[in-house]
């Protein structure tokens, strides 16, 4: 993997979870680098404390892992949040997932790696959304 791969939360959640069967797969995409921003860890810090009870010294040591495997994360700016707007509105995104999106775009990614959103979606002509954990044959 390189820089140009762009990491959605669940590749995070999923290398974090115990017996997962996402896990494995998970692992190796954040072992092998790539690009998050600032909301993935924001949104990453709210699952490790609401949906797995993480006590907050557990959030952060796995934060601080993060991001010593992945580029500096992502800054979301004014920018990114207009970019974010105008992607909700014309490609029918979740503000949360065009927030994302962008920050990707904004990084010069060409993949977007996602269980959330439409896998072999094309957005903006140059980003495209897979599903690392999508099973079914091509």
């Amino acid at each position: 993997m390189s820089d140009d791969m762009f990491l959605d939360t669940n590749i995070l959640a999923y290398a974090t979870a115990k017996g997962d069967p996402r896990a494995a797969t998970a692992i190796r995409l954040l072992s092998a680098g790539g690009v998050v921003s600032v909301q993935v860890l924001n949104e990453f810090a709210s699952v490790a404390r609401r949906k797995l009870r993480w006590p907050w010294a557990e959030v952060i040591r796995a934060l601080a892992e993060f991001r010593i495997l992945l580029r500096t994360p992502q800054p979301i700016s004014l920018a990114t949040h207009e970019t974010a707007l105008q992607l909700a509105q014309q490609d029918r995104l979740s503000i949360y997932d065009a927030l994302i999106v962008a920050s990707a775009l904004e990084a010069g990614c060409t993949t977007l790696l996602s269980e959330d959103m439409q896998d072999g979606r094309v957005i903006d002509g140059r980003l495209t959304i897979r599903n690392p954990f999508d099973i079914t044959p091509a």
